[in-house]
């Protein structure tokens, strides 16, 4: 019960990594508004009381400013508080820089990137009030190292990085923690129809030979924002296997 009583918001909260963080963080005793662009947050919190945690659904497009400081203060009039916020939501545009639209560009930085800056606006002033909270920020070995076919997706999550590390400067004499775990090659929706020799091709460049699932980010997640890590922030911890960025 690392995250007992403790109250968590979940951003991409209804499938893939986000709903494993979500089920990990329960099972460890936190309260959870759980947030999706679909139905899908409502749909798994429903599950998640059924089974004896607290959870709130919440549809919402992070990518939009005002509908995120909305759905903040509901939160925050929900629960009273917020302790800790995970930023997962994500999507992926790929194609090569060449035929990459403007929209293509705009789309994946509004989702991947501004939704941190919108959601993180929404629970900072409580947090620096209270002197206390936790930031876990999903980024991607491709932020690191980027990829072919991904300018879009990897300046987008490099930006995640960067501003992290800022935000865990600025406050970090508030006791406010904010760190960015980034998964490599996981099991999620967004790679399960890649074809299997593409697949192949990634397990090659893993050490472990694996591909990773949605629970190995999970298990990093929940160290990073329990008490367990109240002396690591600004820090960027690869859960890829070793794979090679």
């Amino acid at each position: 019960m690392l995250l007992k009583d403790k109250v968590a918001v979940i951003t991409g909260a209804s499938r893939g990594i986000g709903k494993a963080i979500a089920e990990k963080f329960a099972q460890n005793g936190a309260k959870l508004a759980l947030i999706s662009r679909s139905d899908g947050a409502i749909k798994l919190a429903q599950q998640l009381n059924d089974k004896g945690f607290t959870a709130k659904g919440y549809q919402l497009d992070v990518s939009d400013y005002q509908q995120a400081q909305q759905v903040g203060q509901q939160i925050l009039q929900d629960f009273e508080t917020v302790d800790i916020l995970v930023n997962n939501a994500g999507i992926t545009r790929d194609t090569l820089l060449l035929r990459m639209t403007e929209e293509d560009w705009d789309k994946v930085i509004l989702v991947n990137l501004k939704s941190v800056f919108n959601m993180t606006k929404a629970f900072l002033p409580t947090m620096v009030r209270k002197r206390q909270g936790v930031f876990v920020n999903i980024s991607s070995v491709v932020g690191r190292g980027g990829n072919a076919g991904q300018a879009n997706y990897a300046a987008s999550k490099a930006g995640i990085i960067g501003f992290t590390k800022s935000v865990a400067k600025e406050y970090g004499n508030r006791n406010i923690r904010a760190n960015v775990i980034a998964p490599g090659f996981i099991e999620t929706d967004m790679t399960k129809d890649l074809p299997e020799k593409v697949v192949q091709e990634y397990v090659q460049r893993i050490p472990l030979r694996r591909p990773g699932k949605p629970e190995d980010v999970a298990s990093v997640a929940l160290f990073l924002a329990s008490d367990m890590s109240s002396y690591v922030t600004g820090q960027v911890i690869n859960v890829c296997g070793g794979m090679d960025i």
